[in-house]
C-alpha cells in the first residue's frame, strides 16, 4: 500500500517528502488572551485545542513523530498562578485525553526534568508512558520542564563519569555516542521546526537535535495555528534543498 492510501495527505502534498518529525514551539497563547481582553489562562486553554488538532493531522498525514515545547526550564519565572494553572492543566489534559490518544494509537513520551513537578501530574505522567509504550501512531514528545542547555550538561555529565571509572576512552566519544544519550535517543532529528507567532529564536529548544532541521516561522498565534497553517508549513518544507552541509539535493526526508 502507498502512503496516499494508508494516510488522508492533502493534495498537492508529496507523500514520498512528507517530514518524518516535526518540532514546535507553541508561541502566542498569552498574547492571543490579550488581543482579545482576556486573562492569559484562557490563552493557554485556546492552545490545547490547537495542540489537538496538530496531533490529530499528524496521525492523519502519516507524519510519524510530534516534539512539542509545553513547558521550558525558563518558564518557572512566570508569574505563580499562572504556573499552578498550567500544572493542573496538564493533569487536566492526561486524565481527559489519554483514552483518546490511546484508542487513535498515539505513543507518548515525556521529555524533560520531570521530577520536581507535582507529585500528581508525575504519576499521571508515569500511567501515559506505560499506557501508550507499545502504541504505533505518531510518536508523541512532549517537553515539559525542558532545556536543551540542561540536556547537553547532563550528556556531558553522564559520558565524563563513564570515563573517569575507566568505561569510556575520551577519544571514543562522538556525535553517535554523545546523540545515544539525548532524551530523544533512538528517534530521528526534527525534519521540520515550526515557530508561531512570528519569534525568529530557538529558545533553548532541542539545541542538538535541531542542527539540520528546516525552520518555518509562522506569525499566526499558537490558539490559532490550524490545518491551513501546518499544510504551509509542510509545503515551505517539500519546496526546500536540504544540504547537510555537503551539496544541495532535492529534499526527499
Amino acid at each position: 500500500m502507498t502512503g496516499e492510501e494508508l494516510f488522508l495527505i492533502p493534495k498537492g502534498l508529496d507523500p514520498i517528502r512528507m517530514p518524518s518529525h516535526i518540532a514546535v514551539i507553541m508561541d502566542g497563547n498569552g498574547r492571543w488572551a490579550q488581543r482579545r481582553g482576556l486573562p492569559r489562562i484562557m490563552g493557554h486553554r485556546a492552545g490545547v485545542e490547537a495542540l489537538k488538532r496538530t496531533l490529530s493531522l499528524c496521525n492523519e498525514w502519516g507524519i510519524h513523530f510530534l516534539t512539542v515545547y509545553a513547558f521550558s526550564t525558563e518558564n518557572w519565572n512566570r508569574p505563580f498562578e499562572e504556573v499552578g494553572f498550567l500544572m493542573i492543566l496538564f493533569e487536566r489534559i492526561l486524565e481527559q485525553e489519554l483514552k483518546a490518544l490511546e484508542q487513535k494509537k498515539v505513543c507518548i513520551q515525556f521529555l524533560g526534568d520531570l521530577n520536581v513537578l507535582p507529585e500528581r501530574l508525575q504519576l499521571l505522567i508515569d500511567s501515559a508512558i506505560e499506557r501508550t509504550a507499545k502504541n504505533e501512531g505518531v510518536h508523541f514528545n512532549i517537553c515539559l520542564n525542558y532545556g536543551a542547555r540542561k540536556e547537553l550538561v547532563q550528556v556531558a555529565q553522564i559520558l565524563a563519569e563513564r570515563s573517569k571509572l575507566g568505561l569510556l576512552e575520551p577519544s571514543s566519544i562522538d556525535e553517535f555516542c554523545f546523540a545515544a544519550e539525548l532524551q530523544t535517543a533512538g528517534q530521528p532529528d526534527p525534519d521540520l521546526l515550526i515557530r508561531t507567532s512570528g519569534e525568529l529564536r530557538l529558545s533553548n529548544f532541542l539545541l542538538w537535535q535541531l542542527a539540520y532541521s528546516e525552520i518555518h516561522v509562522t506569525d499566526s498565534l499558537w490558539p490559532d495555528f490550524d490545518r491551513e497553517d501546518l499544510l504551509i508549513a509542510v509545503e515551505n518544507f517539500q519546496a526546500r534543498h536540504r544540504r547537510f552541509g555537503g551539496m544541495e539535493y532535492a529534499n526527499k526526508l
